[in-house]
């Protein structure tokens, strides 16, 4: 039997089939709900129940707490209709316009730019169109049918010839999929993957100045987001915050201090959590969405895009939100969230 769901304000409908979860029968339906891990890991696709009722799947607790779920509150990745519902949620124009793939994929090229970090480059088939937003991320599915996802890193216009798309993995000891890239993959591996998925993506409807803030390997699609800017011609105010622990981390240093040189909107932050001696580091130091604060006081009028480890995200949108008026739909986030996460 399915259920109708139908979603305010934008009044778009819906139909969700048995035992499927709203998210995915969003995703089917091309109607742009925000989402980021699908897992119920991240929280970015928390909205509010309206009408009707819903049985949540395995979800991670802190990310829909019990208070959260009594007050109407879902996350439509896990969330299985048992009625017609009626959600609240903010529309993500764009977010359903490209279609979902799987294809294969083959490794063009494999580079470490530091010891754990492999930057990808993934042929695409030339028989496909694989279109997406700059930020969004594809899942690779291996071999068992587990999943791992990962966010592209160049723009759409910026593929190359072959068509090739670009991924930062750093590597989790233990990790399957980590190992197999820093120990066994080669140049003409196949890949099979699927996407594009997630609501991560500028707005290119505001004006608002932006802060773009990274950590880790939380960078990849903001650089997608900068190659999509530098190709607008986008006049926006931006600053590039990147956190890391020490020198090394900052992966591709010189690229980020390139962009800032060659767009005179934007401006390359550093900032280092534990900087060793030998890097001889006189740039900032600290958590980087302290540095945000420090800098910008009074973020109502801006947009924010962080992307990296969930501590930081959550970090940033509470004190963004709370000390320097960001409004709350004006922050929006990748959390990248490793499959020991989600089982912690």
């Amino acid at each position: 039997m399915n259920f109708q769901v139908t979603v305010q304000p934008s009044g778009r409908v819906f139909s969700v089939e048995r035992d499927e979860t709203m998210l995915s029968a969003a995703i089917r339906a091309g109607v742009g709900l925000p989402y980021g891990c699908k897992d119920g890991a991240c929280g970015s696709c928390k909205s509010r129940l309206l009408e009707g009722r819903v049985i949540h799947g395995a979800h991670q607790p802190k990310t829909l707490t019990p208070e959260e779920e009594a007050a109407g509150m879902v996350l439509t990745c896990c969330a299985t209709p048992q009625t017609d519902c009626t959600l609240e949620a903010r529309a993500v124009p764009g977010a359903g316009q490209f279609p979902v793939l799987k294809l294969p994929s083959r490794v063009m090229s494999l580079s470490k730019p530091s010891s754990d970090v492999a930057v990808i480059r993934l042929q695409l088939p030339a028989t496909q169109n694989f279109q997406f937003h700059a930020g969004q991320y594809v899942e690779f599915i291996l071999r068992d049918g587990a999943r791992r996802s990962y966010s592209m890193a160049n723009a759409p216009h910026n593929l190359g010839t072959p068509a090739a798309v670009e991924l930062h993995i750093r590597h989790m000891p233990g990790g399957k999929f980590t190992d197999h890239v820093f120990s066994e993959m080669k140049e003409k591996d196949i890949l099979r993957m699927e996407g594009p998925f997630g609501s991560f993506f500028l707005r290119e409807d505001s004006d608002k100045p932006i802060v773009l803030l990274a950590s880790g390997t939380g960078f990849a699609p903001i650089k997608a987001i900068i190659e999509r800017m530098q190709h607008l011609g986008s006049t926006r105010p931006a600053v590039l915050y990147w956190g890391c622990r020490s020198k090394a981390d900052l992966y591709l240093h010189d690229w980020a201090a390139q962009a800032a040189a060659q767009m005179p909107n934007l401006t390359y932050v550093p900032v280092l959590s534990e900087p060793k001696a030998e890097d001889g580091w006189t740039g900032r130091c600290g958590f980087v969405h302290q540095a945000v604060l420090a800098d910008l006081p009074d973020l109502s009028g801006h947009q924010v895009y962080a992307c990296g480890a969930p501590i930081m995200v959550d970090s940033a949108r509470a004190d963004f939100t709370a000390k320097a008026s960001l409004p709350a739909e004006e922050f929006y986030a990748d959390s990248f969230t490793s499959e020991a996460d989600k089982q912690a």
